[in-house]
């Protein structure tokens, strides 16, 4: 029951976060042609979860509420599948195709990209 509440927690703290990051990307609050923000957040949460992964993996001391607060919680709601994938098909939507396959492959490509350099980084610190 507790890792439940860790994991509560850490989605609000995430989902906080992601929120204010896509504020500051968008500074104005208007809307913007392309979702950098979410881009953003999603580049920046998969470098974390690689980094943190082989970290995590090394620490036998990182309890398994510790883990869920951070993998579960907090990145899980940092980095955001749906908001992408609504981007994508809004931009589709109003004929934006272009734009909108660049974010599906700027997604997937520079995501597991910065997924490998953070476990990269982690394995030459630990």
């Amino acid at each position: 029951m507790l890792q439940i509440l860790w994991v509560g927690i850490g989605g609000f703290l995430g989902a906080v976060l992601r929120y204010g990051l896509v504020s500051i990307v968008h500074r104005s609050g208007e809307v913007v042609a392309f979702p950098y923000g979410i881009l953003t957040a999603n580049l920046i949460g998969s470098f974390l979860i690689g980094f943190l992964s082989v970290w995590g993996d090394g620490q036998e001391f990182l309890p398994a509420e510790a883990r869920a607060f951070i993998f579960i919680g907090l990145l899980g709601s940092f980095t955001t599948f749906s908001t992408f994938a609504n981007d994508s098909l809004n931009l589709l939507r109003v004929e934006q195709s272009n734009m909108a396959f660049a974010n599906m492959a700027l997604h997937l490509f520079l995501g597991l990209g910065a997924v490998w350099l953070g476990r990269v980084l982690a394995i030459r610190l630990f």
